[in-house]
Parts: C-alpha cells; structure tokens; sequence
C-alpha cells in the first residue's frame, strides 16, 4: 500500500468510486434536512394543511419531487456502472440540475436555519461533483493498460 488514497488501481475507477460516495453523501444530506423538517412544527403544520412557503402539495407535486429525487439516486449507481464518457457526462448534467434545484429551493420563502445549513452543504457537494466530473478526463486505452499491470501486480502476489 503506498500510504495515498489512490490505490494501484485506475483513476477511471477511482474516479467513479468518489463520484458515487458524493451522490450517497448528498442523498443522506436531503434525507436528514427533510427528516428535520418534520420536526419543525411551522413547517409539519403547514405539511398537514397541503401547502408550504405558498406551494400547495399535490399528488402531482410529489411526483416531481419524487422524479427530482431519482436524479441522485440513480447516480449513486451510474456514477459506477456507466462507460467513463457517460458516466462523466451524467454526473455533470445530474449535478448541475441538483445544484441549480437547491440553489432555486432557498429562494422559496424565508428558509430556516437549520435548511440554510443544509442548502450549503448540498450546494456544495453538488458543485463539487461538476467540478470533478469536468475535470475526469482519461484515455481509454491507458486505463486497459492500467488495468492490465493491477492484474498482473494481484496475480503475482496470490501466485
């Protein structure tokens, strides 16, 4: 083990390992401030009265929220499984869209403290996955050979 948090294994992979922890990360981050805000008698009360911040709730309105909610969800998985260009690609897309979502979620009413804390961090969880994404740049014939010497170095130490 050479002591960093890159392993002898590809930066594809690495790559595609971090993006999904951050998905897990903002997954957990809405989960919780959604948690604690049904701890929040204002907002419970108004839950409980079928609008919130001037927004009725709607079977329909929850299906959006349900589709948005897909997005990060999905991308736990796809972030691992998808073919580099579109896994790069969809965790930009994905990423700016969330970004773009919580960013807009702090303009509805006067958010409470607890929702800016957690706005914060989503925004910049999210941001952070456009940045690394853009930034996941690698040659695909480079991560076969890279592939090839992990193999090689784990076949030779269970030889």
């Amino acid at each position: 083990m050479t002591g960093t948090l890159l392993t002898d294994r590809t930066t594809r992979r690495d790559r595609a390992v971090v993006l999904s922890t951050l998905w897990i990360f903002a997954v957990l981050s809405y989960l919780y401030c959604d948690v604690l805000g049904h701890m929040d008698s204002a907002v419970l009360a108004d839950l409980l009265d079928g609008e919130v911040n001037g927004m009725r709730i709607s079977p329909g309105f929850l299906l959006g929220a349900g589709f948005l909610m897909q997005v990060p969800i999905w991308m736990v998985l796809l972030s691992r499984v998808l073919p580099h260009r579109a896994a790069r690609w969809a965790n930009i897309a994905a990423g700016a869209v969330m970004t773009l979502v919580q960013a807009a979620s702090l303009t509805v009413g006067t958010p409470a403290a607890y929702y800016v804390l957690y706005s914060v961090v989503e925004l910049g969880c999210t941001a952070f996955i456009v940045w690394y994404a853009w930034t996941w740049r690698t040659d695909q014939r480079t991560d076969q050979r890279t592939d090839q010497r992990a193999d090689q170095r784990t076949d030779q130490r269970t030889a």
